[in-house]
């Protein structure tokens, strides 16, 4: 009885929606689901899906968006997946904005057939369609040239990684038919960079085998007026080839990508920093030769940097951060496991009263040398501008230091602090630990055994316990009260977290979960590997957590079926959940879980015992979404089930 709203109504009241809840919101009748499909919600839309008989009905569906992109999945050689791709082009060849093909095995000729209707393609992705480059024929007539160069005319970005069979000739024919790409990548291909001496070109470069520094170069010579992004990750690039690419004339890089490029050294970034010094994003990351004279040179030279990784440079030191955070415009900085950073010349430069970096992003995982004074300090200093708080596995961080994130990082979407084993309830509700009590032990005991100088261990002295083995004070009751009370630096004052990781951080009980793990818009948790907490924490996270759509409880001993049977049941976004280990769950978790988490893509029980591969084979016959089960060590069972 109820009169219909007009859709511009229901259209502005869907505008105050999170993207998940106007999907649920959508579900509701035919007038809602109009109005979610409003042009306004419908932008950048990419739909994934692998190739079935449902996805032929869908493909035609699709046809009233004015644009949109696909992404289809293990395409072949067989009579439906040649369809698919007919369809694609009757019913959406204009209106494609771009199209990746994912672990597929499709032919040239499905392809060929397929380009030429999509007209207003932007993007192509054909990263590791191996089977279109094997036989060397792609493109390798000229009227399929015309047709394709035709219709991608107004391509942008190009993905060719990870192809083995890339040759030249196969380069050349598809690079010419993309005359004014901004973003090229050939990651992982096999690419002829090393130089002979002997016949003064490079190796390969009288082979069609392989694509040639030769090719390439003459590549970005013609485009270079266009190309702004390139990435040669995980390619042999040599440091000459390097300073010939930077040296190309004309060419002004804004992007490029060189993670895993082990043979670089300092004085080619140092060329190519002084030849490209326009650069707003560069990877460096797993570039193990690389200096802290890399890091100067990157200073001095870059001054509209925005991105920096150089994660898995070992060699890099604190030398040189601290003219790194003059850099003006630099929000994104990735130093995880650079073993022999520890901050304090970050801390140096943040202190400047020069301009100086606003790091949006900061990432010092593995960076052991990490203390709780120089985190305190980076904390004062980031204050409002950071998001993105990376810590993970600084060993030594304390219960100050999570004080101190709590204070003056406001701003934070995500914060990760696994395996900090330091970090206890106290840390996490803003508290000061009580000083334990230190009884003078007598005299006798304290001086113990006497020995001369030389004399062995013998097995009479125990060797010290390690820091983390030690048990925290534990929380009262009294001291709750005294939480309640405060206005403290609890984890609570992070009210924009959207995701938290706490695994390992063997100290924490359902004390400081319960009391403090309260986000409404937190959407990822990582509660792993914490034996201390039990069926309360769960019901308390997921009651008051409840826009979850990752959870993680892998090897929690005290998590049972009674906690998630009162869990699942508010967790209605829940999409990956994780619970390898926890031998206290059954197959009753399995029936719950296909009764209340319709959306579940992703499901991980391996090693619990009692769960049977029956039940597994019952929960995927009524979970539509469900992509990946891990099932390993299951009931006497090895395997993992893709969908």
């Amino acid at each position: 009885d109820c009169p219909h709203l007009p859709v511009e109504i229901i259209t502005h009241i869907l505008s105050y929606l999170h993207i998940t809840d106007r999907k649920e919101a959508s579900l509701v009748c035919r007038s809602w689901y109009e109005a979610s499909q409003y042009r306004q919600f419908q932008k950048n839309v990419t739909f994934k899906f692998p190739v079935s008989t449902s996805s032929l009905d869908f493909i035609r569906a699709l046809s009233r968006h004015p644009h949109c992109g696909l992404v289809i999945s293990h395409l072949d050689d067989s009579a439906l997946s040649r369809q698919v791709l007919v369809e694609v082009g009757v019913h959406l060849g204009p209106r494609l904005d771009c199209l990746a093909l994912p672990g597929s095995s499709i032919t040239e000729s499905s392809l060929l057939g397929l380009l030429p209707h999509l007209t207003s393609l932007q993007k192509l992705d054909l990263q590791g369609l191996d089977s279109l480059f094997m036989s060397g024929a792609f493109l390798s007539r000229e009227e399929h040239r015309r047709q394709v160069q035709h219709a991608l005319r107004k391509l942008q970005e190009l993905n060719l990684s990870d192809l083995r069979y890339l040759s030249d000739l196969s380069f050349n024919r598809i690079t010419s038919c993309t005359p004014r790409l901004l973003r090229l990548s050939l990651a992982g291909c096999h690419i002829a960079f090393e130089f002979d001496p002997y016949r003064g070109c490079p190796v390969g470069s009288g082979s069609s085998a392989l694509v040639s520094l030769r090719n390439l170069l003459s590549l970005l010579q013609k485009q270079a007026g266009s190309l702004r992004s390139l990435d040669l990750s995980r390619t042999s690039i040599t440091p000459k080839s390097l300073c010939s690419i930077a040296q190309v004339p004309g060419l002004r890089l804004e992007e490029l990508s060189l993670r895993g490029c082990k043979e670089l050294m300092d004085y080619s970034i140092q060329i190519l920093c002084k030849q490209q010094n326009g650069l707003k994003m560069l990877d460096l990351s797993s570039c193990t030769e690389l200096t802290s004279r890399t890091v100067l040179a990157v200073a001095t030279k870059l001054k509209e940097l925005r991105s920096l990784s150089m994660s898995q440079d070992w060699k890099i030191t604190d030398k040189g951060l601290a003219e790194l955070m003059a850099l003006p415009c630099l929000r994104t900085l990735d130093l995880s496991e650079c073993l022999h950073v520890s901050g304090a010349d970050l801390v140096k430069g943040l202190s400047s009263p020069q301009p100086r970096a606003q790091p949006e992003t900061l990432s010092l995982r593995n960076c052991t040398y990490i203390r709780d004074s120089v985190m305190y300090s980076l904390s004062q200093l980031l204050g409002c501008n950071l998001k993105v708080l990376d810590l993970t596995s600084c060993v030594y961080l304390t219960d100050l230091s999570v004080r101190a994130i709590a204070t003056y990082l406001p701003a934070l979407v995500v914060l990760r602090l696994g395996w900090c084993k330091e970090i206890s309830d106290w840390g996490l509700l803003g508290m000061v630990e009580p000083t334990k009590d230190c009884e003078p032990r007598d005299k006798e005991e304290e001086k113990g055994p006497s020995f001369t100088r030389t004399f062995g261990n013998m097995g009479f002295f125990q060797p010290p316990s390690m820091p983390f083995q030690e048990k925290p004070h534990l929380v009262t009751d009294e001291d709750l009260g005294a939480f309640r009370e405060q206005e403290g630096a609890s984890l609570l004052a992070l009210r924009c977290l959207q995701e938290l990781d706490l695994s390992a951080c063997s100290k924490l009980t359902d004390t400081s979960i319960t009391q403090v793990l309260r986000f409404p818009n937190l959407q990822r948790l990582s509660l792993s590997m914490l034996p201390e907490i039990s069926d309360e924490s769960l019901v308390s996270v997921a009651h008051h957590c409840r826009s979850l759509t990752s959870l993680s409880l892998n090897h929690c001993p005290q998590i049972s079926d009674h906690g998630m049977t009162q869990a699942l049941t508010h967790l209605k976004r829940l999409q990956h959940l994780y619970l390898a280990g926890c031998d206290a769950i059954t197959n009753k978790t399995l029936s719950i879980i296909a009764q209340h988490c319709e959306p579940l893509k992703t499901l991980d029980v391996s090693m619990c015992k009692d769960i049977t591969v029956q039940q597994v084979d019952y929960l995927q016959s009524h979970l539509p979404f469900l992509e990946k089960v891990q099932c390993r060590f299951v009931n006497g069972a090895d395997f993992t089930m893709v969908l």
